[in-house]
C-alpha cells in the first residue's frame, strides 16, 4: 500500500514537473514573439517534449493561456496573503505590504502580462468548477486576513469579514482588468486611493 502510494506520489510530482516545463516555455516564447505568433510545435520543442504529452495536459493553446494566468497572476495572491500574514503583526500594516507588493508586481509586468490578464478569465469561461474554486480561493485568503484582525482588536466590525473582503477582491480585480484593457490608466494612482479606502474601511482608528 505504501509502496503504491510512493509510486502515485511520484508520478504526480513528474506530472507537475512537465506541466510547469510546458508552461515557462509557452511564457517565454510569448515574450520573444507574442502569444499569436507562437504555436503549440513551437512551445513543444522549446519544452522538448512530445504534442501528445502537451495534449495530455491541455487540450489546446486557449486552455494553456487559462493556466498561465492563474500561476502567474492570479495564483500568486493566497501565498502573498500567507506571507503577509506571518510578516507583520497587525492588519494595518498588512494591508499596507499587500499595497506594496501588488504595486511593485505590476512595475515588473509587460504587455504578455497584461494580454494574460484578458485572456486568462476568457479561456476558463467554460470551467464554472474552476472560477468558482479560484473566486472562492481569493475571498477566502482576504476573510482569514480580515478574520485574523478582528481577533487582534484592529479591525472595524460595523461590517462583516464577508463584505469587506468582497470589496477588497472585486476593488483589486476591477483596477488589474482596467490597466490590463488600457495601459494608460493609472493603476498606481487607483491603488493608492485604494490603500487610503481600505484602511479607512477596514482598521479601526
Amino acid at each position: 500500500m505504501a509502496n503504491t502510494e510512493a509510486q502515485l506520489g511520484r508520478r504526480e510530482k513528474r506530472k507537475q514537473e512537465i506541466r510547469g516545463r510546458i508552461e515557462e516555455a509557452a511564457y517565454s516564447l510569448f515574450q520573444r514573439q507574442g502569444i499569436e505568433d507562437t504555436s503549440i510545435e513551437q512551445i513543444c520543442v522549446e519544452a522538448d517534449v512530445a504534442r501528445r504529452t502537451f495534449y495530455g495536459h491541455f487540450p489546446n493553446k486557449h486552455a494553456l493561456l487559462g493556466d498561465l494566468a492563474i500561476s502567474r497572476l492570479w495564483g500568486r495572491m493566497e501565498p502573498m496573503l500567507t506571507e503577509l500574514m506571518a510578516n507583520h503583526s497587525n492588519t494595518r500594516d498588512r494591508l499596507e505590504a499587500m499595497i506594496d507588493y501588488i504595486e511593485s508586481n505590476f512595475a515588473g509586468m509587460n504587455e504578455i502580462d497584461r494580454q494574460l490578464i484578458v485572456t486568462g478569465p476568457a479561456a476558463l469561461a467554460q470551467d464554472r468548477e474552476k472560477q468558482q474554486e479560484l473566486g472562492n480561493s481569493a475571498l477566502e485568503s482576504f476573510q482569514h486576513l480580515i478574520d485574523a484582525g478582528v481577533q487582534l482588536g484592529d479591525v472595524n466590525t460595523r461590517f462583516s469579514p464577508e463584505i469587506l473582503a468582497s470589496v477588497v477582491v472585486g476593488s483589486l480585480n476591477i483596477l488589474t482588468v482596467s490597466w490590463a484593457l488600457d495601459s494608460r490608466f493609472p493603476v498606481f494612482a487607483k491603488l493608492e486611493e485604494a490603500r487610503v479606502l481600505f484602511e479607512h474601511l477596514i482598521c479601526k482608528d
